[in-house]
Parts: structure tokens; sequence; C-alpha cells
């Protein structure tokens, strides 16, 4: 079911859509033939994209007959934020308001979708971490490798477990070029424009290259990024993330490969690697701030303790297809993640012991593997060309603990996740105008945790261990009705299956007497997305707009107490609203918005009844997105985004959101060799405090100004 065209077509694959070429009339003359070829290849790439098999549904069939909410954020989209920010989350969050506004750190708390957890994939793989949420699984490739990015709104369980709120799915670049070689490098300079000091400068490179042979293909890339310190729209230092690990003062790595082989136009066997590290550089130590007083935390140029802390992920895939197996599709794939997730070291309360005078200096070590199996069968011309039916099995074991490194400790014992999940998927087309999609998922899960002591600071509990066991059916229904051609409705309902955060409830054990097969904090979570909306696709507009209700019965929230974060299960109830606009004004010019509104509470005192505003460590703030796009002639293109958070109150007045406004701007221009970029974030050098930290936690450690205004020069040749 993948979208590399090899997949549909052939072994040397389809002709790329020709370049735009998109000039800015000066004669009447030059204008009309001008307009009539950018309007041809406007039209063939939206066309391309409408029709695109969209991979992360698993049901073979395009965005528009889809009935929820789906983002498809191409390769071009992605350049052009890649030529403002290289985080990962800050290009998700300036795409998609419903995504909460980005933390500027490594260490993605909060950063939720649809005010639900987000299952981050590359091409299927789990790339998230439920058993022990770090908040670092945002950061596991760099989107230099990345084609197209496909976003699932809503719970959906058709990946299995961790999507409560969405389905980010990086599809990596396609090793589809039909000549020997084909490179692409790319250089980039980034400096604040209130100091440009060796500190605060950051560089990127990167570069990629594909061919074939025979029956063979390949793709390799590679891509390093040194951060400097960041600054706020004064120029003053903006906090460093000591212990959850931050973006700026880092080093980052990324090396990827692809190696396919077609054993026949339509049989391919295709294997994948990822090599992803961010290590921090130890140069900066964050200094606290002072929320009653509106000191922001910030920064001074000294070595932290411990040692440097980092993401170090790698993942390998193997992918077998074969799109003719007696009128069928398969797809099989096998993968393997090992993920390492160091933090800062830190006096934590948590890592003390009574026992000792001594002030305790620890760090923590998340350490997952996965290994898992995807296997899906589809058919889709049953019953007269009505019918399609995807089945398929889901194998999984994640293995997850947390260690205290520099004393040798575990935090979190290690635990095993098993997992097998049988599902079916029915796409109904009973006469042109009505598409039904209706299925099934049975999930069937074990924890294996054995007995295991807390740390003293839990009172150091023996806590017996067990094999607490869960299965459930997962459903999911929609319908969508083309009134005409370009004009649809659609409905749809869907159930996602998480996880709290385990490692989370059993470290916090203090009581004696407790054992996992009893802990209620164990149980699944289970929610339920009822979604109903239309869409608009003609000639120059395009238009959506949708309403959702999100409910839990049993959600999971993180609380603080004392310094310590502990996970809270009670009812969670959300919904809201989201529209995108897109209007193509010329061929050359094209205008979009985007609003994601949002409202959730939950039950904190346990009646049954939903009472507290969720905080914005649950909830993103109502958004709007603008953005201006324009290519002036075959050289100079620009764009203009704009990204405004609306004020938010909470019941706890101390967290209130004061909203702020971040514009972005991008220029391009094609040299004689290659082409130019130059990029300017936060164009209005706006001073703000992140959504994080106003409205997430009171802590004044995490007291963070947002970045100020920055120049980014790039370079990029094709050859």
């Amino acid at each position: 079911m993948s979208i590399n065209n090899k997949q549909t077509a052939n072994k040397k694959g389809q002709p790329g859509m020709p370049k735009p070429k998109l000039l800015l009339p000066i004669t009447l003359s030059a204008f009309i033939p001008v307009y009539a070829v950018a309007a041809e290849n406007t039209s063939g790439e939206e066309k391309q994209m409408e029709t695109m098999i969209v991979e992360s549904s698993r049901i073979n069939t395009t965005r528009q007959n889809l009935p929820q909410k789906i983002t498809i954020i191409s390769q071009q989209e992605i350049e052009a934020q890649l030529a403002i920010s290289t985080d990962s989350s800050q290009i998700l969050s300036n795409l998609l308001p419903a995504y909460s506004p980005n933390t500027q750190k490594l260490n993605n708390s909060s950063q939720t979708f649809r005010g639900r957890s987000v299952l981050y994939m590359i091409d299927g793989v789990p790339q998230s971490n439920p058993l022990r949420e770090g908040s670092r699984s945002a950061h596991t490739i760099d989107l230099s490798m990345v084609e197209r990015i496909e976003v699932i709104h809503g719970a959906t369980a058709i990946h299995g477990m961790g999507a409560t709120g969405a389905i980010i799915n990086f599809i990596t670049k396609s090793n589809d070029s039909d000549q020997a070689l084909k490179q692409h490098i790319n250089v980039q300079l980034t400096t604040p424009t209130n100091d440009a000091g060796s500190d605060s400068l950051s560089y990127r490179a990167s570069y990629n290259a594909k061919g074939s042979q025979g029956n063979w293909d390949y793709l390799a890339g590679l891509a390093g990024d040194v951060q400097g310190v960041y600054q706020d729209s004064d120029g003053d230092y903006i906090g460093a993330a000591t212990v959850r690990g931050d973006l700026m003062d880092s080093n980052t790595f990324d090396g990827f490969g692809k190696l396919g082989y077609w054993f026949s136009d339509s049989k391919n066997l295709q294997f994948e690697i990822n090599h992803y590290q961010l290590v921090g550089r130890m140069n900066f130590k964050g200094v606290s701030g002072d929320r009653d007083q509106g000191i922001a935390t910030s920064s001074v140029k000294e070595r932290p303790e411990g040692d440097k802390p980092f993401n170090k992920v790698q993942t390998y895939s193997l992918v077998y297809t074969d799109t003719d197996l007696s009128g069928m599709s398969l797809k099989a794939q096998t993968f393997y993640q090992k993920f390492r997730a160091r933090y800062g070291a830190t006096t934590s309360s948590s890592f003390q012991d009574p026992n000792t005078p001594d002030t305790i200096y620890d760090q923590s070590q998340n350490e997952s593997d996965k290994l898992g199996a995807k296997l899906s069968l589809s058919k889709d011309d049953l019953f007269d060309q009505t019918l399609k039916v995807t089945a398929g099995l889901d194998l999984l074991k994640d293995t997850t603990r947390q260690q205290l490194i520099l004393t040798g400790r575990t935090y979190v014992p290690k635990t095993t996740y098993y997992n097998y999940a049988p599902f079916i998927q029915l796409e109904f087309k009973p006469f042109e105008q009505l598409i039904l999609q209706t299925g099934a998922r049975y999930e069937n899960a074990r924890l294996k945790i054995p007995t295991y002591q807390t740390v003293a600071a839990r009172n150091g509990v023996t806590v017996d261990g067990g094999k607490p066991t869960f299965d459930k059916t997962v459903y999911n229904v929609g319908a969508l009705y083309k009134i005409t051609p370009d004009v649809s409705v659609f409905a749809n309902y869907s159930q996602g299956f998480g996880m709290p955060d385990v490692g989370r409830v059993l470290r916090g054990v203090n009581t004696t007497g407790q054992d996992v097969d009893h802990l209620i904090d164990l149980s699944p979570i289970i929610t339920d997305n009822y979604e109903g909306g239309f869409r608009i696709n003609k000639d120059r507009l395009d238009l959506e707009i949708s309403y959702y209700q999100s409910d839990s019965k049993l959600g999971s929230r993180i609380v603080e107490n004392n310094g310590l974060y502990t996970v809270k299960r009670e009812k969670k109830e959300i919904h809201g609203a989201e529209a995108s606009v897109g209007y193509t004004l010329t061929p050359a010019h094209k205008l979009e918005a985007g609003y994601s509104y949002i409202q959730g509470k939950s039950d904190t005192d346990g009646d049954g009844h939903v009472d507290t505003k969720l905080t914005g460590a649950d909830i993103p703030p109502n958004r709007l997105r603008l953005a201006w796009t324009a290519h002036w002639n075959e050289q100079l293109s620009t764009m203009l985004q704009a990204s405004h958070n609306f004020d938010r109150t909470f019941d706890d007045e101390e967290l209130d959101f004061n909203g702020y406004t971040l514009v972005d701007a991008s220029l391009g221009y094609e040299l004689p060799v290659g082409k130019l970029k130059v990029s300017v974030a936060n164009l209005l050098n706006e001073d703000y405090l992140t959504y994080y930290s106003q409205s997430a936690y009171k802590n004044d450690d995490f007291y963070f100004k947002g970045r100020g205004r920055t120049i980014t020069l790039g370079y990029g040749l094709t050859f």
C-alpha cells in the first residue's frame, strides 16, 4: 500500500512532475503562454496530491475518499519550512494549527494534537514510546530525509497503540530515480539579528544521492546540524533546558539509507536504515527564572553537571510488496528500533536518599527496544468493483526501562509489552457518490513486569511483579457523500487504543503491598472520536471544515506534586473544530489559512462529570495560520506565513496564557548554478514566553522565552 510510484507502476518508476515555471507577466503577449503552462503544471501537482494513496490509512485509498480529516505535507512545504527552522516540532507546529505550539526544546512535553497523544512513525515504524513517555519521540529523523508527512487527525487504532490524538507518519524519500545517479547538497547558516557572536551561530549541511542499476535502486542521505545558543528578542540568552534536554547548543547527525530490489514490475523488497542522534554540547547551564516576578529562565556559559544528554535512535525496516498477488496487494514489513534518551543531571527530590545527608546528583536514561511486524492484504474489485477489503495482522514486542546512570539504580523496571492485533477494513461504494468505510481491530496485549523495588525517595517499597493482560476490540465506521464531484460531506467514528505512562506509574508507587496485576492505573486508554465535516475542491478553491468530539472514560493526565510528576487517571472530554482553506489567486500566487478551536475538561473529583479545564500540558490554544506563496518569475519565489496563538484561561489563574503572533518570511532565487535561500524567522521580533512555559507547569526552571528574530542563508545544488 505504499505510494511509491514504483509499487504501482514499474521498476523504473514514473517520471516526476514537471517543475512549475511561474512567470510574472510583463506584457500581455508574454503572460498568456506562461499562464497556460503554469496553470497546467499547478493543476497537475494538485491533482497528484489529491489522487495520492494515503499510505498511513492502510486501505489503499485517496485523501478525498477518506471520511475524516487528513493532511498531507508535501516535500515542497517541508523544504520551505526547513529554510526557516530545522526543528521538526517547529515545522509541524507551523503547518498544523491543531498541533500545540512548539516548546523549542528537545523535550516535546505538552505537544499534543487535538489535546491527545500523537503516534509518530517513520514509514509505518512507531517512534513513540508510550510505556515510558519521555517526550522525545518528535526528534528521531532529520526532515531532509522526508518526502512527505501524512497526518491522520483524531484517534485511530489502525497502527496500534498510541494514536489517541493523531498519527504523524514521516514518509521518507523514495529511491525512484531512473538515472544512474542524482545528488543534492544543501548548506545553511543561521544567526540572530541582535548578536552575531560565534556562540549564537548555527550551521547545517545535508546531502542525498539516489539512483538505480538494473533491478536495484538505492538512496543515501547524510545531515549534520550544529546549533548555537538561542537568544530572545532582546538578545538575551534563552534558558537552557539543562535536565530535559535542549535543541540549542547541540550537535545532530542523521545517516539514512534505502536499498531496493525488484523481482518484477510488481514485486519489490526494500531495506531501510535510519541512524539519528542529537547530543548536547554542554556549553551552557540554565539559570532559574521567577514566574511571580515575570523573570524568564536564562543561561550562563558554564558546563552543566553530569554527562551529555542525548537522543540516539536506530531504526531498521524490511518491506516486501507485491501489488499483483492473484489480483490482490500484499505488504509485509518487519522492523526493529533501538531508542535511547538521556536526560541531564539534577538533584531532583525523587533521586534523593533519606538515609544519607549527601545531596545526590543523578540523571535518568530511557531505553526502549521495539521488534515488530505488519502484514496486510488487500483486494479492491469485489462485487462488481464496489467492495474493497483489507485484512492484516500486527505484532509488537516493546521492552522499556529507565535507569539512573550516575548511581547505577533502576528507576523504572524492565517492562515488556507484547501485542498481537488482527484487523479488517472494508470500503463499500454502492453507487458513485457514496463511500462507506468500516473496520475492527482486536487488541490483545500483555505486560510483563518483574518484582522490583522503588527508589528511596518513594520509600523503597517492594512491588510484586505480574503479567497484567488487556484485550479490546476497537471499531471505526465512516461515510462520505459526494454532493457534486467537487463537494462532499463526511462523518466518522473511530476509537484509539493507548496506555498511560506505565513507567511513571510504576516508579511512583510508595506504599507496601502493591502488585502490578491490580494497579488500575495500568488500564488502557480507549478514546472515542466523533467527527463530521465537508470538503470543497473546486477550481482554485480547496476548503475543509470539520467538528470533532474526543472522549475517554479513563484518560491520563500528568500532575505535579512537590516536584514529582505522576499520572492521574480520570475522565476527559475534548471538543473542537478545524478549518483549512487554500485559494489560488493566479498560478503564481496562492493564499492558505488554517484555524483550530479546542476546549477540554477533566473529572478531577471523581464524580463522573468533567469539571476542570485542561491546562496547556494537555491541550493547545486556539490557533490561526495564514500563508502566502508566490512565484514572481523563473528565478524568484517568496513565502510569508503568520501563526497567531489566542489567549486562553484556565481554572488555575497562574497558568493563564497571553497569546502571541509569529511571522516568518523566506525568499528563493535560482542562480545559474544552484539556488539561494534567505529566510527570516520571527520577522517582527516578537517578545514572548512560550505556550508551554506559561500554561503547562508552574516551574521557575521551565519559564522560557521564545526565540527572537533570526536570519538563515542557505544554498542548494542538485546535480
